[in-house]
């Protein structure tokens, strides 16, 4: 097992877009002041708060919300190396091990050495525009090269390590995580991978008479995507998109910095927390 982590200057960011996010964040802090802990609360917006934890003030960030959360939380710890410990409110939870009516059991275990961090590969994509940058970010899920507002496909080449790998007729490309193989990835019929692979994962979106396959690339590798249409935008993480050009490529690598989380029990929850929604959401379901 890896070492055991015990916090002691732990943060509460509450989603504020979310019901109750704040009156779940308040009872945290009260059970954390119990503990003898001072946790400050605030929304996972407030740029004060962020400033503080960019500085690494704290030592572990706790996310109240769903999934979404966590994934803003991770563009903002992974670079202060600031683990963050996620409390669900949300639906489903891939990124997330515990939900709101059982976060003081395992509280309790976190106090009691019984917490472990884990790391997850990130992405770094750039933007490249003859040449110049035009932007880079990092992704914890995936980086999306896809149409935009237009109904037609998009065509796309795609090398790896400057060698070309194929050509996309489709309606995008994703550059997946092994993180975001429960994500986007996943809906549009790519391969679940367990959260410690370091690889990146390809996977067309609605590809016409193209290669309509996953393909995992080696550990290390990079992929570059070139557009070849007037139509395409590239989103992060499911944010805003950004228009792009034709010849414009977006090049992906893995990320010098990770995203970490705060576990218990052995490495092995990653596959009961999945089936656990899989089950949850065949209930009902013809067998």
């Amino acid at each position: 097992m890896p070492d055991a982590f015990i916090p002691k200057h732990p943060v509460i960011a509450a989603y504020p877009k979310m019901a109750d996010a704040f009156a779940e964040a308040a009872e945290i802090a009260a059970y954390l002041k119990e503990k003898g802990l001072d946790a400050p609360t605030g929304s996972l917006y407030n740029e004060d708060l962020r400033k503080r934890i960019k500085k690494r003030e704290f030592d572990m960030l706790i996310a109240v919300g769903g999934d979404g959360s966590v994934l803003r939380a991770g563009h903002l710890c992974a670079p202060s190396r600031v683990p963050i410990l996620g409390v669900n409110l949300g639906r489903l939870g891939f990124l997330i091990q515990i939900d709101r009516k059982d976060w003081r059991e395992y509280f309790e275990k976190l106090f009691n050495g019984e917490a472990w961090i884990e790391n997850r590969m990130m992405l770094h994509a750039e933007h490249i525009r003859a040449g110049e940058n035009m932007g880079d970010w990092n992704a914890l899920n995936e980086v999306v090269v896809g149409r935009g507002a237009l109904l037609r496909p998009v065509r796309l080449t795609a090398s790896v390590d400057s060698r070309q790998l194929t050509s996309y007729v489709a309606d995008g490309l994703i550059a997946s995580t092994a993180t975001g193989s429960t994500a986007y990835a996943l809906a549009a019929g790519g391969p679940i991978l367990p959260p410690e692979l370091r690889n990146i994962l390809l996977v067309p979106i609605a590809p016409h008479l193209s290669v309509d396959r996953a393909v995992v690339l080696a550990e290390g590798a990079s992929v570059s995507i070139t557009v070849h249409s007037e139509n395409a935008v590239l989103s992060i993480d499911g944010q805003p998109s950004i228009t792009l050009m034709e010849d414009d490529h977006v090049d992906i690598r893995a990320a010098e910095v990770t995203t970490q989380f705060v576990r218990f029990g052995d490495p092995g929850y990653f596959y009961r927390n999945l089936t656990a929604h899989m089950n949850e959401n065949s209930i009902g379901l013809p067998r």
